[in-house]
């Protein structure tokens, strides 16, 4: 092997991070200096920017505190292109009133609620101001009502 191409143990080793390297994220920073005053939704919230930015590629995510609410929230966009979504990132131990969503989805952006388990992992759902009709199920077609009669046995 030539000297440029001859790799080391040395190269492909990657350093541990650090213990506390969440606090010293950039984003962890931001969201801490936003001051709601709720350590587990700042965590929370920085885990789901984690999955936004890194994990679903999305554009543009940022924090952004809602001081009537105490809450850290965030935006982004799913694609380039599309409407900004406003994020709640909620601790699964914290409660949600109405009063808190309709003043979320007052700010006019579509809305998704993560809740954030103990294990860390997210579950969203999609909240809207009304009723919104859900898609359908991905792979199913509308076969007519007629193929799902089954006929009447004549005795």
């Amino acid at each position: 092997m030539s000297e440029l191409t001859k790799k080391t143990d040395e190269d492909v080793i990657e350093k541990p991070l650090p213990p506390n390297w969440i606090l010293q994220h950039p984003m962890y920073q931001h969201l801490m200096n936003l001051d709601v005053g709720d350590s587990a939704q700042v965590h929370a919230a920085f885990l789901v920017y984690l999955d936004l930015a890194e994990v679903r590629q999305w554009k543009e995510v940022s924090g952004v505190g809602c001081s009537e609410l105490r809450l850290v929230l965030l935006e982004g966009r799913e694609k380039e292109g599309e409407p900004t979504q406003m994020v709640l990132p909620l601790p699964v131990h914290r409660g949600l009133s109405h009063r808190s969503v309709r003043s979320v989805l007052a700010r006019g952006s579509p809305m998704l609620l993560c809740v954030v388990a103990s294990d860390s992992s997210l579950v969203y759902q999609r909240m809207c101001d009304g009723l919104l009709t859900p898609d359908p199920p991905v792979g199913i077609q509308d076969q007519g009502r007629r193929q799902h009669r089954k006929r009447r046995q004549q005795h």
